[in-house]
């Protein structure tokens, strides 16, 4: 998944959807840790909830279904 960063006061951000942030725990306002490895950049929930199985694979489910054709063209 591509995303644009976006100019806001004197950084930039990266907005998360929905789905991405159910499918970690992460819920609005939650603090995430920062790391960088190898040139990459990687957020990690500060607090981790548990994500149960189900759940997960039900929202991991429904983001491939909502994102079928852009996840083909990814394949591509």
């Amino acid at each position: 998944m591509i995303k644009h960063l976006k100019k806001v006061g004197n950084g930039n951000a990266v907005f998360l959807d929905k789905a991405i942030m159910e499918l970690v725990g992460l819920e609005e306002n939650a603090d995430v840790q920062l790391s960088v490895h190898n040139g990459s950049i990687i957020l990690t929930p500060a607090n981790p909830k548990p994500v149960d199985k189900d759940q997960f694979e039900a929202c991991l489910n429904r983001i491939v279904k909502e994102r079928r054709p852009a996840l083909r063209r990814l394949a591509e």
